[in-house]
């Protein structure tokens, strides 16, 4: 195999008859699943595809969705994973910006496809999921296309996705990844994670996602099962978990803090589960070890990005857990913690840095940007992650928190991740997110957002009273306010940066103790 689009057939020619592929709608074999995504290669190729050329992806999970995916890369397309939660404007920014010449959406999103711009060269091939739209290609009626599939050889250092950072400033930017990298990820994740063909995956990641890309696609690399749901819910999960066997859930940490608040948690059926992944943001210890108690499966901490395909750092299924650690570099992956200040130099032994990431799996530049890419990746492959760690004299890594979600407060580094740990340890806690506001004297004042659990009560007092043995006094959250929900990424990762514009509506809450 020389990339991802090579891991359907393989995994077909040997257990063609197994279950690949179990959504709302649709149950599909390997077999069955290979020969959909010929057939989307076939038709690409007869409606004026060519090798190299762009194609996007932009729907929720769906069965056709993984169909397009692959087929797109037998077509020896580059695949452009799009964020369904972009506006139109951005959305017309990546396709315009990668040069999409085909784009797989649904009904419903065809109208914000269609209005985001043409490509240059020609027409834009527009095909729709769930039924026709004007001026569109049906899905159905492309897998109806004649034509031979074509048999095209990828090349590993070629380009094979083009995936947009979230751009939370100006706007996002395209992660080119080659065919080894997609390939490779999905392989060491699947060796880390001891995934087999006996394996069942419940998951809602989105697809588009790397970390969702990594388990969907691992999983088929070893003959598993995939149970994908369309977008996440709390007891639907946990329903699939028992109604299909699941052996592993995978997901981000605020999925994790819905389903044990969930009422329908007491009679679900956890039994099958032999461990679970957990990534995207930092997870607090309290949530792991509530989770293990219940499901009685190990619960494996990771850390990815997009620049790198997907992962880049957990744990191995069969080594001593290490709570409150990411883990370990995957194979050939080199790691170290940069000195804040000068990145050249490596930060003093346990001492905060950032994390930064060379190897195989580091993209081959942002799209079209050779000014960004300079400023990513340094004259030695190191990829600048932006994240704070430290790590141990094992080579364990410890995520601290995002660099740009730093709080500073009176001059102090404030980090979320560290308030949003503690708090989470309080039982009348469902969920929280820490995000800065404005004050005339600190400059920042730390807020904490905080959903409480189901017929559960608290106060702000009692929270701060709660934190304040447990966390510096700078530290401590000088803001507390409860709120139904948090604002969340289409992957379920709290959007920090956007707890305050969330709830502009709400009174500003005073502080809860002198600063």
């Amino acid at each position: 195999m020389n990339g991802p689009g090579d891991i359907l057939r393989h995994t077909a020619a040997r257990h063609g008859d197994r279950t690949a592929l179990i959504t709302a709608d649709r149950t599909l074999t390997y077999t069955e699943l290979d020969t959909a995504c010929d057939r989307v290669a076939a038709a690409l190729t007869a409606h004026g595809v060519r090798p190299g050329r762009t194609v996007s992806l932009y729907a929720q999970n769906r069965w056709e969705w993984i169909a397009a995916y692959h087929g797109a890369l037998r077509a020896g397309a580059v695949v452009n994973p799009v964020n369904v939660m972009l506006t139109p404007a951005e959305l017309a920014h990546v396709l315009d910006d990668c040069g999409s010449t085909a784009v797989f959406t649904s009904a419903e999103q065809a109208p914000a496809v269609l209005g985001a711009g043409g490509d240059p060269t020609g027409p834009r091939l527009v095909v729709t999921f769930g039924g026709p739209a004007e001026d569109t290609v049906a899905f159905d009626a492309l897998l109806a296309t004649d034509g031979p599939a074509p048999h095209r050889t990828a090349e590993p250092d070629a380009p094979c996705t083009i995936g947009y950072t979230s751009g939370t400033t100006g706007h996002p930017k395209g992660a080119v990844q080659s065919h080894r990298a997609v390939l490779l990820n999905c392989a060491l994740t699947a060796t880390m994670h001891g995934r087999t063909e006996h394996d069942v995956v419940v998951t809602a990641l989105p697809a588009p996602h790397v970390y969702g890309n990594v388990v969907i696609n691992g999983t088929f690399l070893v003959g598993g099962t995939v149970v994908l749901m369309e977008r996440f819910d709390a007891a639907e999960a946990l329903r699939l978990i028992g109604e299909h066997r699941a052996t592993l859930f995978e997901g981000v940490p605020a999925m994790y803090a819905m389903m044990l608040a969930a009422p329908s948690l007491d009679g679900a059926d956890l039994s099958s589960l032999t461990r679970c992944t957990v990534g995207g943001q930092t997870m607090p210890t309290a949530t792991i070890r509530r989770w293990e108690r219940r499901s009685g499966a190990p619960l494996i901490e990771l850390w990815g990005m997009t620049e790198i395909s997907g992962l880049g750092i957990t744990h191995a299924v069969h080594a001593p857990p290490l709570p409150g650690s990411i883990g370990v570099s995957l194979p050939g992956v080199e790691t170290r913690v940069a000195d804040l200040a000068d990145t050249t130099r490596d930060a003093p032994p346990g001492e905060p840095g950032e994390l930064m990431v060379r190897g195989p799996l580091v993209m081959l530049g942002y799209h079209g940007d050779p000014g960004a890419t300079a400023e990513a990746i340094d004259s030695d492959g190191w990829l600048r992650t932006g994240d704070i760690a430290t790590m141990d004299a094992t080579g364990h890594v410890f995520i601290v928190d995002r660099r740009k979600d730093m709080v500073i407060t009176g001059g102090y580094n404030v980090y979320p991740a560290e308030i949003e740990r503690v708090l989470a340890e309080h039982p009348a806690v469902a969920l929280v997110g820490v995000g800065p506001v404005p004050d005339p004297v600190k400059g920042e004042l730390a807020c904490a957002y905080v959903v409480l659990a189901p017929g559960a009560t608290a106060t702000a007092d009692e929270l701060s009273a709660f934190a304040a043995p447990r966390l510096a006094a700078y530290k401590r959250p000088r803001l507390i306010r409860f709120v139904p929900d948090l604002p969340k990424t289409s992957s379920g990762k709290i959007m920090r940066r956007e707890l305050l514009n969330a709830f502009t509506a709400h009174p500003t809450p005073r502080p809860t103790r002198k600063p």
